[in-house]
């Protein structure tokens, strides 16, 4: 009986489940489909990470040994039935997809030979391991399954009792940017032969892109993967914690990783990305707030985004429960026809780079979404579209439930919603606006103002059940008659002017 071993664009690791599970190398195949890419908007410089890394990845296979083929055709389907004909394969061997859609494409192939799927072994949480911790909880809180992670795995644990007596260190984590902020700048890779005749792929190929494809300075293989890992061990993990979520012109990276791209194709593994970060703990002294605040992006808010993806199942992407309806406006999709401040300067980085840190991606994008009453799906669509880390178990959770409170509270204790106080406060986007952020109403008021206390006025029934939102919801009794009017008649001048 001939195996084959099918390595889909995201399971880029020899450690693979497909790959590990034979015992010496056999007939593998990597398969550029652009029919694929075609189906959704996606960054240029998406396109180009992910095929750039198949490409160089089948290189590496290669020269371990591995008869690779390497197909780029307009589907998945044909390249694959011609391969599994040629090499007389019986048995396809396939890692479980991370994403439900890929998952049913491969449920439709008809292809001469047995599929073999193999559990995914990219997270640290199988998806029956955190469904077996989830079933039967009233809420599923992240804070307690990060804290039955760091027990199961002894990380920063001293026997039972978490390292420093704190399961975290939120408090020390979210300190505003000071005026002058020195962060080290970002490890870049200049574009080798492969990654340039990529370039030229998606240039010239009838893809329709957003942002800029260049300049590309993405890493695409793991050697460069693990030299982003080791800059950011060395160089930011120290001061990570304090300015977390700091917001800062001309500041775009701070001291964040840069390395969920790289985890999210396989070339790292986060395991071994805690490891770097406690290793470096221990024998730097690094401190605490900033090791734990970093490695709980990774043992807790990753593989809990991957966990309810899979426990919520396929009817998650629907929800929307505050029945927004509003379309996406145009500058989204084009960020010099907004004029506030913090929206474009975001927009504008993502254009170029494919990249934002949490607190952009939450307390700009999706704060100002969920405040406006954006539909819920058009602004999921558009994350997975613009960002370079960008896939159906990632985006889903994050933008429906945290970021949007879609789904009534499954996810989130609360809805993420803020003024314009908390983007002045952690940010210094808004120096120069025209949009004064201390004005609820008149010709500088800014959006983000009228349309948060709009949101709670329109919403205060449900919101009231939230519990953490009465205190906030009180405050909308100290507004005049005229003074709510007025924000109303804010509210739908700016939704005429941006239709």
């Amino acid at each position: 009986m001939t195996i084959g071993v099918w390595v889909l664009g995201d399971q880029l690791w020899q450690g693979q489940a497909a790959l590990q599970s034979c015992a010496s190398p056999v007939p593998v195949i990597l398969i550029e489909s652009q029919g694929w890419a075609k189906q959704r908007r996606y960054h240029a410089q998406k396109l180009v990470l992910v095929w750039s890394a198949m490409r160089h990845f089948a290189q590496e296979l290669e020269a371990a040994g591995w008869p690779v083929t390497y197909a780029i055709a307009p589907d998945f389907a044909t390249p694959l039935r011609q391969w599994v004909e040629a090499h007389r394969i019986h048995e396809l061997r396939i890692m479980q997809p991370s994403d439900r859609p890929f998952r049913h494409l491969i449920a439709t192939l008809d292809l001469p030979c047995a599929i073999k799927l193999l559990p995914n072994n990219h997270f640290l949480w199988s998806e029956a391991e955190f469904q077996q911790w989830a079933t039967g909880r009233k809420t599923l809180v992240l804070e307690y399954f990060y804290r039955a992670g760091r027990q199961r795995f002894q990380i920063l644990m001293e026997g039972k009792t978490p390292v420093g007596g704190k399961w975290n260190y939120d408090a020390e984590n979210r300190q505003p940017p000071p005026t002058h902020l020195k962060p080290p700048p970002p490890l870049h890779f200049s574009p080798d032969q492969i990654t340039q005749e990529v370039i030229e792929t998606v240039r010239q190929g009838n893809f329709d892109t957003y942002g800029h494809i260049e300049p590309f300075y993405w890493g695409v293989t793991r050697t460069q993967a693990l030299r982003a890992l080791e800059n950011f061990i060395e160089y930011r993990l120290p001061q990570f914690g304090p300015y977390q979520d700091a917001m800062v012109v001309g500041q775009e990276t701070l001291w964040h990783s840069l390395l969920s791209p790289y985890l999210n194709l396989g070339l790292l593994q986060p395991q071994e990305v805690i490891s770097a970060a406690l290793e470096a703990y221990r024998e730097r002294q690094l401190p605490l707030n900033s090791v734990e605040g970093f490695i709980r992006q990774i043992l807790g808010w990753r593989e809990y985004m991957y966990g309810l993806y899979h426990y919520f199942g396929a009817e998650y992407v629907q929800h929307n429960f505050f029945q927004h309806r509003q379309p996406l406006p145009a500058f989204f999709w084009q960020s010099d026809r907004t004029s506030m401040n913090c929206l474009r300067h975001v927009l504008e980085q993502i254009e170029r780079t494919g990249y934002a840190h949490h607190i952009q991606r939450l307390m700009i994008l999706a704060n100002f979404a969920l405040i406006a009453g954006l539909c819920p799906q058009e602004v999921e669509t558009w994350f997975h579209s613009v960002f370079i880390d960008a896939y159906d178990w990632v985006m889903q959770t994050n933008v429906l439930g945290m970021g949007l409170f879609a789904d009534g509270g499954l996810l989130a204790s609360k809805p993420y919603a803020a003024s314009a106080n908390y983007i002045q406060r952690m940010s210094n986007y808004c120096q120069g606006c025209v949009y004064d952020p201390k004005q609820r109403v008149g010709d500088r008021a800014c959006p983000f103002n009228f349309f948060y206390w709009h949101f709670l006025a329109r919403h205060r029934q449900v919101l009231n059940s939230q519990g953490r939102m009465h205190v906030i919801l009180k405050n909308t009794d100290k507004f005049s008659p005229a003074e709510t009017a007025a924000i109303q008649q804010q509210v739908e001048q700016w939704y005429a002017a941006n239709s």
